[in-house]
């Protein structure tokens, strides 16, 4: 039986980007934030036994943990084959037996499979601006249930992009989130910027 601390330790021991491309955003999620989304989302019943989409999966913690923890099925979707690469690697890293690994190396808009939930650390739009924008637009087509990963300052677009897709706001997870010095033009060894994980449900019709 998984804590969310021995959660956090096996993640913390994944491997994370060789080579991380800038123009793709690629920053590791920090094991404890990725836990703690984790452990949110299946305190809620969005976890265990459910199908779920690790839209633009990087290395593969968010999803890799939501198979720890009981998921039926993840999808790891990248656009990027070297991020794939290494969510493979770190899935045959896991001690556990795990079950039902899907892997994706095409752009999110392409993937068009059904889930229960998505769960996604979307490039916060540094380089491009809303550059999050269609990872939350494919999230809402392809699931009730979205948690997503956004930079604090973006809560208004979400709000408002949720609203106009018909999704609403049930909780907002704040995290200070520590990006290391992986890119030649960061300045200092590790940052921490303001976070938050929306959980967004699909509004019911009568």
């Amino acid at each position: 039986m998984f804590t969310k601390a021995r959660l956090a330790i096996v993640l913390s021991k994944l491997d994370v980007f060789n080579n991380p491309k800038p123009h793709l955003e690629q920053y590791p999620t920090d094991s404890e934030i990725a836990a703690s989304v984790l452990w949110n989302a299946n305190m809620l019943g969005d976890v265990k036994d459910k199908i779920i989409a690790d839209l633009g999966c990087g290395t593969g913690v968010l999803g890799l943990g939501a198979l720890l923890l009981g998921a039926k099925q993840v999808f790891f979707v990248d656009s990027d084959s070297d991020a794939i690469s290494i969510c493979k690697e770190n899935y045959e890293k896991i001690e556990f037996k795990l079950t039902n690994p899907h892997y994706y190396n095409e752009p999110i808009l392409k993937f068009n499979k059904k889930v229960d939930v998505v769960i996604q650390n979307p490039p916060f739009g540094v380089q491009n601006k809303h550059a999050d924008k269609p990872f939350l637009k494919k999230a809402f087509e392809i699931a009730d249930i979205v948690y997503s990963l956004h930079k604090i300052e973006s809560e208004g677009f979400i709000d408002k992009l949720s609203k106009d897709n018909g999704f609403r706001v049930t909780h907002v997870f704040k995290y200070s989130m520590p990006i290391k010095q992986t890119m030649d033009f960061h300045t200092h060894r590790i940052k921490r910027i303001r976070v938050g994980c929306w959980r967004l449900a699909k509004q019911k019709t009568f």
